[in-house]
């Protein structure tokens, strides 16, 4: 897992180059955690589209008051991926599993 906050605004998961294993990034919890605002907080999966052009997709939107928490059902993703807070000061969490 990884947190996403006003400081720490992007992670990326990658693995190293040299290894030819398929590797999955499974995303399967975004929450809200302790210090959070009531405010909008926007996390962003950016990946790599079939051309090799850089992509940006939200993948939750939660506020405190209405919905702190998000369940992907282990949401698949292909390394590397980054993950952004495009909007809000979090913190965010993001929990899932590493498969190769």
């Amino acid at each position: 897992g990884c947190e996403l906050t006003a400081s720490t605004k992007s992670y990326t998961f990658q693995v190293d180059e040299e290894d030819d294993s398929d590797h999955i990034l499974a995303l399967s919890v975004v929450c809200l955690t302790d210090g959070a605002k009531d405010e909008c907080n926007v996390v962003e999966v950016v990946g790599r589209n079939h051309e090799n052009q850089e992509i940006a997709v939200p993948v939750a939107n939660l506020k405190l008051s209405c919905q702190p928490l998000l369940s992907l059902d282990n949401f698949k993703l292909q390394p590397p991926v980054t993950f952004r807070l495009a909007a809000g000061s979090g913190p965010v969490h993001l929990a899932g599993w590493h498969q190769i």
